[in-house]
């Protein structure tokens, strides 16, 4: 079956950084796209950084563009987040997601940015 496992996170002082990664099992990892995704407190899910299959794509939320790196590694089947320069307003879980026929999540990581 599928599974994310995500990892990395903790608490960081503003302007510090952290590298999520996303361990990814029980599918063809190299055929598929990836997701990351935050939801603070009270707040909706959103998307934070897409990759393609083959890493040669990828987008960002405007809120993290030139801040945040996604990249990934299809030989060790795991996605990162490369989180620099980071700002209260980024505490939240983080999650990576895969869509596969359904979608699919990890049981996040929480990051908490402050002094």
């Amino acid at each position: 079956q599928v599974q994310l496992v995500e990892s990395g996170g903790g608490l960081v002082q503003p302007g510090g950084s952290l590298r999520l990664s996303c361990a990814a099992s029980g599918f063809t990892f190299s055929s598929y796209g990836m997701r990351w995704y935050r939801q603070a407190p009270e707040k909706e899910r959103e998307l934070v950084a897409f990759i393609s299959s083959t890493g040669s794509s990828t987008n960002y939320a405007d809120s993290v563009k030139g801040r945040f790196t996604i990249s990934r590694n299809n030989g060790k089947n795991t996605v990162y987040l490369q989180m620099n320069s980071l700002k209260p307003e980024d505490t939240a879980v983080y999650y990576c997601n895969v869509v596969r026929i359904t979608s699919y999540w990890g049981q996040g990581t929480q990051v908490t940015v402050s002094s």
